[in-house]
């Protein structure tokens, strides 16, 4: 057995939250796979759109899909053309030479409703960081370079600390292996640290090459509750 646990699922309910916000007792596997499916349609639609995380959140017969980007024009798109294509597809369209897209809405019987929030500093984001290694690798940059300039970007945009992965056929070698890099302080034992994580596949000509990353942002302690005194 191994001892490795998520980071963001080791810390729910402490400082972490969940990605689907909604509480469900018949229809929970239905609305589930309706959840994957729509995260799935949403990341592969606005692949080059820097899509940090998406977040479903549900109440009564309607479905609110939050999009965590790193560039909101691209996904709002020209007087809000995105947000629509995103939403309802492009099916009319697509013989104009445009990729075919079904759009979120085909995939639940609730109402979606689309919201765009931009990450401000995306070289502090755990999967931003994650698939820009993964997308230098693939570009066939040495992975030393790519994970080393990583590390001080992020260290540079205000991480308290970082730690990159790399695993599989690194440089085209016959044997696969994994290389660390780390800077800075990453406590994985803390339940109060901060810590986002991120995981990416570089597929390159010899193989899938995998890259993980934690980034480090803060201690977030608790709220002090004043003790009422007794006067007397």
């Amino acid at each position: 057995m191994g001892q490795k646990v998520h980071p963001v699922g080791f810390r729910l309910g402490v400082i972490k939250t969940w990605n689907s916000k909604w509480f469900e007792d018949k229809n929970y596997a239905k609305w589930l796979h309706e959840d994957m499916r729509i995260k799935r349609a949403v990341k592969e639609f606005l692949m080059n759109a820097n899509i940090a995380s998406i977040e479903v959140e549900r109440a009564a017969n309607k479905a609110k899909v939050i999009v965590f980007t790193a560039r909101p024009g691209m996904v709002i798109g020209k007087g809000g053309k995105g947000i629509e294509t995103l939403k309802i597809g492009n099916l009319k369209t697509a013989a104009k030479g445009e990729t075919k897209f079904v759009g979120v809405q085909s995939f639940t019987d609730n109402e979606v409703f689309i919201d765009v929030q931009e990450i401000r500093k995306a070289e502090t984001s755990a999967q931003l960081v994650a698939e820009n290694v993964a997308m230098q690798l693939e570009r066939r940059v040495a992975f030393r370079r790519a994970m080393k300039k990583a590390l001080s970007t992020a260290m540079k945009f205000g991480a308290k600390g970082i730690r990159i992965r790399c695993s599989g056929r690194l440089g085209g070698s016959e044997m696969s292996r994994v290389e660390t890099y780390r800077e800075g302080r990453v406590p994985l034992h803390t339940l109060r640290a901060d810590i986002e994580f991120g995981q990416a596949e570089a597929r390159t000509k010899y193989g899938i090459i995998g890259v993980k990353c934690w980034v480090f942002k803060g201690e977030v302690l608790p709220r002090r509750t004043r003790r009422p005194t007794i006067a007397g």
